[in-house]
C-alpha cells in the first residue's frame, strides 16, 4: 500500500533509505525524529503516512517561501492542501480553517506563531487532524543555530490534540540539539532515525585564494552544468552575475531585497535551465527541488557548518558527481570570529536598538500584541544613524528572547471580494460601462469572490483583458473607492510581528544568563567552521559527519584533503607519471576500469584508482552510466 501511494502520487518505484522506517514509525503512532540529509526526502515522509489514513496533516514551518512551495507541489499532484502563515487577514484565516475543516484536505501548513492565536484554536476541534509534521525542527532549539521560540510552545498542541503522533525532522542538528529537540516537543513513544551524513558522489574543497571571481570563473568553465554560487551580500550577487555573464557563463542573481515577482521569476529560469548559474544570499534554495545541481560555490564563509552542510548539499541530489565548493581569503576566518564577537552586543545596545524600532514604528508602551508592522531596515538604519551589523545583532536577539519576529521575505498575495449584492452591482454596471469587463473578469475567473477574500494575480488578470497591470490596478482600486469590492493589494515589505505588548525599554527584560549560553554556543559553532576551513589533513566528508554526530564514515577519497594526501603517499613524480599515462590512453579511446587499470603495467590496482578518483574530481575525466571513463578536458598534465 505505502509503495502503491508512491508510485501513484510520485512515480518513483522505491523509497530512499530509511523514509519506510520512518513512515511505518508514524503511523504505529509512535512520535519519530527523522534527521536527514539536504534532499534526503523529508517531506516524503509525512505526506505519504497522511495519504495512507484519513485526515488532515498538519505541517508546522517557518518559511513562508517553503510552505508555498510545498502547497503548490501538492496540488499540482492532485493533492488537496493550504497555507496558513504570517500576515495573512484573519477573513482569509478563518476561510482556509473553515474550509479546510470541511474539504477533502490533506495537509495544512502553518507558521509556528499562528498555532497560538485565538483564530486557530477556535477552528482546530473542527480539522481531523491525525499527524503533525514538524519542518525545521532544528528551530526548537535555544542551544541550535536557527533557534525560533514559537517552536517551543508547539509542544502546547499535546493538550489540544492527545494521542495524536508527531514527526519532527532536520536536516542539520548535532547530538545536542536532536536530544532538546525530543525533550522540548515532549515525545512520548519515540523512535529516532538518523540517515548517514556521508554524499558518496559529493566532492568538497576549500581554496584559499588571490581572486575569488577568477577561481569562480575556472570552476564553472571546468564543471559543465547548473550551479550555485553563495554570496554574504546582495550587492555581491549582482556584482558576481554580471561578471560571470562578461565571461560567458549565463548567470542570475537572487537575495530577499527584490520584488517577489522578480524573485519568482528568477528561480524558475534557473530551474527551468535557462540561466546557468544563481548568484544568490542564503535566502535563496530552501525547498527548491532541482536534483541536477552540479556545483555549489561559497565566495563567501558561512558562520556555521549547519549553514554550509544545507547550501553545499543542494549539489548532485540526483546521485551523480558533483562539488562543493568554499573560498576564501586571508585574515577572513579571522573576521569571521570577530563578527562571531560582534553578534552578541551588551544588553544596554540592545535596549536602545530596541527604543529605536518603537520611535521608528511610533508604537506607544503597552500596545502592539499580535500586530503586523511595515519595516523598512535601510530606512530605519539611517534615520537613527546605526551600525548595521550591531542593528542586525539586537533584532535577532529581540526575536530569540521572543519580543519580536523580523519577517524579510513576508508575501502576502492580492485579495479581493464583492462586498455589494447583485442587484446593486448589476445597476453599478449600468451607470460604469467602463468598469462592467473587469467586474465580469472577476466573477469568470474567481470562484467565491461574493462569500469570501480571494487571491488575485493583476498580471494575469491584465493579460485576460489585454491591458497594463496598473491599468487593471487603477480599475480595482475604484471598485474598491465604490465600496463594490473590498480589494487588499499585495504586500511584500519585511514586517514585524509583535507577540506581545511592547514594555518600555528600560524594563526589557533579557536573561542575562541564557543570552551569555547561546553566545557561547554560537562561538563555538563558529570555532568549529574555522576549524574545517583550516584543516588540511582529515577527509571533509568525515569532520562534517562526525560534527553531527555520526562517526561511522570513511574517508571520501575525493575531497580535497583526501586528493592531497593519496598524492603524498606516492613516491615523487609517481602520481603525474600514472596521470600522464591514463590520459594518454583515454586520448585514444574511452575505456572501462578494468581495461584502464589492466593497460598501466607496472602500477598498482590501489594507486591507479587514486590517480583516477583525483582526474574525476578535477572533472579532467569521467565516468559514464555505461561505466564508460572517458577524458572531459584534453590537458597536458
Amino acid at each position: 500500500m505505502l509503495l502503491d501511494i508512491l508510485r501513484q502520487y510520485w512515480g518513483y518505484t522505491s523509497y530512499r533509505p530509511l523514509q519506510e522506517d520512518i513512515i511505518q514509525s508514524v503511523l504505529d503512532g509512535k512520535d519519530t525524529l527523522a534527521i536527514l540529509p539536504t534532499g534526503g526526502g523529508k517531506s516524503i515522509c509525512y505526506q505519504v503516512p497522511a495519504l495512507a489514513r484519513p485526515g488532515v496533516c498538519l505541517v508546522i514551518s517557518p518559511l513562508i517561501a517553503l510552505m508555498k512551495d510545498q502547497v503548490e507541489q501538492l496540488k499540482r499532484r492532485k493533492i488537496t492542501a493550504f497555507a496558513i502563515h504570517s500576515g495573512m487577514p484573519r477573513k482569509e484565516v478563518i476561510n482556509t480553517l473553515k474550509v479546510a475543516g470541511e474539504s477533502n484536505c490533506k495537509f495544512l501548513y502553518v507558521s509556528p506563531e499562528r498555532l497560538e492565536t485565538s483564530v486557530f484554536l477556535e477552528w482546530l476541534p473542527s480539522i481531523p487532524i491525525s499527524l503533525i509534521a514538524v519542518d525545521e525542527a532544528h528551530c526548537v532549539s535555544q542551544w541550535g543555530y536557527d533557534f525560533r521560540p514559537p517552536y517551543l510552545r508547539i509542544a502546547q498542541l499535546r493538550k489540544e490534540l492527545p494521542r495524536i503522533p508527531m514527526l519532527a525532522l532536520t536536516a542539520s542538528a548535532t547530538p545536542e540539539v536532536q536530544d532538546d529537540i525530543v525533550a522540548k516537543l515532549e515525545f512520548q513513544h519515540q523512535a529516532v532515525f538518523r540517515q548517514s551524513f556521508e554524499r558518496a558522489n559529493l566532492s568538497y574543497s576549500v581554496f584559499h585564494v588571490d581572486s575569488k571571481i577568477n577561481k569562480i570563473i575556472d570552476i564553472l568553465q571546468k564543471v559543465p552544468g547548473s550551479s550555485l554560487v553563495y554570496c554574504r551580500s546582495r550587492k555581491a550577487t549582482k556584482e558576481i552575475s554580471d561578471t560571470l555573464n562578461m565571461h560567458g557563463i549565463k548567470a542570475g542573481y537572487y537575495h530577499a531585497g527584490l520584488q517577489q515577482e522578480e524573485r519568482s521569476r528568477r528561480q524558475e529560469d534557473w530551474i527551468n535551465n535557462k540561466i546557468r548559474t544563481m548568484v544568490c544570499t542564503n535566502a535563496f534554495g530552501m525547498g527548491i527541488d532541482k536534483p541536477d545541481v552540479r556545483v555549489v560555490v561559497h565566495a563567501d564563509l558561512p558562520d556555521c557548518l549547519e549553514n554550509y552542510y544545507q547550501e553545499a548539499g543542494r549539489a548532485g541530489r540526483d546521485g551523480k558527481k558533483a562539488y562543493a565548493v568554499l573560498l576564501h581569503f586571508d585574515n577572513e576566518t579571522e573576521r569571521l570570529q570577530q563578527s562571531a564577537d560582534n553578534r552578541f552586543p551588551d544588553i544596554e545596545t540592545i535596549r536602545s536598538v530596541y527604543q529605536a524600532i518603537m520611535n521608528f514604528l511610533q508604537l506607544p508602551v503597552n500596545s502592539g500584541e499580535g500586530n503586523y508592522y511595515d519595516f523598512d531596515i535601510t530606512a530605519f538604519l539611517n534615520r537613527f544613524k546605526l551600525d548595521a551589523t550591531t542593528a542586525w545583532a539586537a533584532i535577532k536577539t529581540l526575536e530569540q528572547e521572543d519580543k519580536i519576529s523580523y519577517n524579510e521575505q513576508l508575501f502576502v498575495p492580492s485579495t479581493v471580494q464583492f462586498i455589494t449584492n447583485k442587484e446593486l452591482l448589476y445597476q453599478f454596471e449600468q451607470s460604469h460601462p467602463q468598469l462592467e469587463p473587469v467586474i465580469k473578469r472577476l466573477l469568470r475567473t474567481y470562484a467565491g469572490v461574493f462569500d469570501y477574500p480571494v487571491r488575485i494575480f493583476e498580471r494575469q488578470l491584465a493579460r485576460m483583458e489585454q491591458v497594463e497591470p496598473d491599468t487593471i490596478k487603477k480599475q480595482l482600486n475604484e471598485l474598491h473607492a465604490f465600496r463594490i469590492i473590498f480589494y487588499q493589494q499585495q504586500k511584500e515589505d519585511p514586517q514585524l510581528f509583535f507577540p506581545s505588548n511592547r514594555v518600555a525599554a528600560e524594563h526589557l527584560y533579557i536573561n542575562p544568563e541564557q543570552y551569555k549560553k547561546r553566545k557561547e554556543k554560537h562561538l563555538r559553532r563558529v570555532a568549529a567552521f574555522i576549524e574545517y576551513v583550516k584543516d588540511q589533513d582529515n577527509c571533509r566528508s568525515r569532520a562534517i559527519a562526525s560534527y553531527f554526530g555520526d562517526e561511522d564514515v570513511k574517508a571520501c577519497g575525493v575531497c580535497d584533503n583526501c586528493i592531497e594526501k593519496a598524492k603524498k603517499e606516492m613516491e615523487p613524480g609517481e602520481f603525474k607519471i600514472i596521470s600522464e599515462k591514463l590520459v594518454a590512453i583515454l586520448r585514444s579511446t574511452p575505456s572501462t576500469l578494468p581495461s584502464l587499470t589492466s593497460q598501466l603495467t607496472g602500477v598498482s590496482k590501489d594507486k591507479a584508482w587514486r590517480v583516477i578518483q583525483f582526474l574525476q574530481a578535477e572533472n579532467i575525466i569521467e565516468t559514464g552510466t555505461n561505466g564508460i571513463i572517458r577524458l572531459v578536458t584534453d590537458i597536458r598534465l
